[in-house]
């Protein structure tokens, strides 16, 4: 029984990630913890989900990477690098941005 909501809660999730407002804020929520130890680990699994969402395949496609490439980057012991995050960001809908932070003293 466990198992069927968990497919629902992961359909629900991928359908809702489609949308890019949601997607970008999803993958916001993550960042905001500057100070997490995982937080390159944690943006990956959720990048990887709005990937999901969107298709690997049309993304390998988009981004002229190989899908087996995306998977790889997109894990959690990817490394990608800028332009290859860039490229998905924008594939996606998504664009990476700077802003001004508080500043701790």
């Amino acid at each position: 029984m466990a198992r069927k909501k968990t497919r629902d809660y992961e359909k629900d999730l991928l359908e809702r990630l489609k949308d890019p407002e949601y997607a970008s804020e999803y993958l916001n929520s993550v960042i905001e913890d500057e100070e997490d130890e995982n937080l390159e680990e944690r943006f990956l699994i959720a990048l990887s989900d709005v990937a999901k969402a969107h298709g690997i395949s049309k993304l390998a496609k988009e981004t002229h990477l190989w899908r087996k490439s995306l998977y790889k980057v997109l894990s959690p012991e990817g490394n990608p690098r800028f332009s290859t995050l860039a490229a998905i960001l924008h594939a996606i809908g998504l664009r990476l941005q700077v802003a001004t932070a508080e500043r701790k003293l």
